[in-house]
């Protein structure tokens, strides 16, 4: 089992790097009045202030000043660069321990200027990032603070060169990920032959969605009864869809899916937090484009042609959306009279027709009717967004761009920026588990009809 989880964690890791763009490591900060919290923060001070207590008894005693200026060495060496072989040997001169304990035993060991070559050091080596915080450092002369400074800004540093390598090391972990990706998993189901039973009711549940017309009757088929349903369900379907649709129908499903069922595909266990936050960016988009779109109906062409407004309009509406979730209708009220009143205003500012009060009154109305989800802008909206989504993974995302929906334009910038991080994710998915998807949906679809329907893939 644990051998099992670290596998799961390193596959968790390098997954993460190659599909997060922005992907940074950063140090794990305890809430400082949890009990974790504060038996780290004792067990600092204890050292600290035992620290002090050493270097201030006569004579001084160094120990722990070693142990420190030991574990500062190796940090500053982990700083250097491949080709720095120079400043390499000048910092294990510098820095020889087993010279410094010598030294120490006989009362000569100098920590304030051994602090002043490493701030030195730590000056060269720092990201700009980091410049003031060394400059800071400079400024103390107490020897034990100035060494828990150094400490602490070293840490930071050594965490900004492990985000380095990680960005350098990007292409060539995305140009190594799928096989690497694919064999980890591999190994998994090696070990666990049930790996993929909820990939299989996924994608035989999106399948006969797409050959079964919408029915309300009680006789319909639940996720329970596809779930048992006999693979060769649709051998005698004339309809059927190519595996490949099934596939892009089936991401797409998974913008609608209760990202907590147990059920959840295996093969996007590591996505699913991702895929719940598209699924909120897709939710405040869609609301988004129906205000801008009831909006314009009430002011025209000629203030929805000033870029300005509109992006005034967009931070209005995100910045009132944020209690969406908890309260909509309430939500949707401050939306209202914000968006009208801007309207109203910039209207009589271009010495244009303002809102007289009905219209104002119709367009609060509406604005704050797109708090129900059966709100019929809203619904054609969704549809849209997510027929675009299916067009980016059918046609890919250039050709999908140069036909975007005209009523989508006005959320065209964070609908594209959307749109990519669906298509990559979703295409890296394609590539690492392919194998998998293909062997499952043959049983699904007769392979002769697949092939007569299948389109090509991304």
């Amino acid at each position: 089992m644990i051998e099992t989880v670290n596998e799961i964690s390193k596959l968790s890791i390098a997954h993460e790097i190659v599909v997060n763009q922005d992907f940074y490591m950063e140090d794990s900060v305890l809430p400082p009045n949890s009990l974790e919290g504060r038996i780290m923060e004792t067990m600092y001070k204890a050292f600290w202030d035992h620290l002090k207590v050493q270097l201030s008894s006569t004579p001084a005693d160094f120990t722990s000043a070693l142990e420190l200026l030991k574990e500062v060495k190796e940090i500053l060496l982990s700083l250097l660069l491949p080709r720095q072989n120079s400043l390499r040997d000048e910092i294990e001169e510098a820095l020889d321990i087993d010279l410094l304990k010598q030294k120490a035993e006989h009362g000569a060991l100098d920590v304030p200027h051994l602090s002043n070559y490493i701030l030195n050091l730590m000056t060269l080596l720092c990201a700009p990032v980091r410049d003031e915080a060394v400059r800071k450092l400079e400024s103390i002369t107490d020897p034990v603070q100035l060494l828990r400074g150094i400490f602490q800004v070293l840490g930071l540093m050594k965490m900004d060169m492990v985000n380095y390598t990680i960005q350098s090391l990007q292409p060539q972990l995305q140009e190594h990920s799928v096989q690497y990706e694919r064999a980890k998993f591999q190994e998994l189901l090696n070990k666990q032959p049930n790996l993929l039973d909820c990939t299989t009711k996924w994608l035989t549940k999106t399948a006969l969605d797409l050959t079964t017309p919408p029915s309300s009757s009680p006789d319909s088929p639940s996720s329970s009864i596809v779930a048992r349903s006999s693979p060769n369900w649709a051998v005698d379907n004339p309809q059927l869809p190519s595996s490949t649709m099934v596939l892009y129908q089936g991401y797409l499903n998974l913008l609608l899916w209760d990202l907590d069922s147990k059920e959840f595909p295996e093969t996007l266990l590591m996505d699913r937090i991702r895929l719940r936050d598209m699924e909120s960016q897709l939710k405040q988009l869609a609301i988004l484009a129906s205000v801008l779109l009831v909006a314009r109906s009430f002011s025209g062409s000629a203030l929805f042609s000033l870029t300005e407004f509109v992006n005034k309009l967009k931070h209005i509406t995100k910045a009132l959306m944020e209690e969406f979730n908890s309260r909509p209708e309430e939500a949707m009220v401050s939306v209202s009279e914000q968006v009208s009143q801007k309207i109203h205003e910039r209207l009589k500012d271009m010495g244009l027709t303002a809102l007289t009060s009905e219209k104002k009154a119709s367009l609060r109305g509406q604005l704050q009717n797109i708090a129900k989800k059966e709100n019929c802008v809203r619904s054609i909206i969704d549809q849209r967004i997510h027929l675009f989504l299916k067009g980016c993974l059918v046609r890919g995302m250039q050709e999908s761009l140069l036909d975007f929906p005209v009523g989508l334009i006005l959320i065209k910038r964070e609908l594209t920026k959307l749109g990519w991080k669906f298509f990559n994710l979703m295409h890296h998915n394609q590539q690492v588990f392919s194998p998998y998807y293909d062997e499952i949906l043959k049983d699904i679809i007769p392979s002769a009809q697949a092939q007569e329907t299948e389109v090509e893939s991304i």
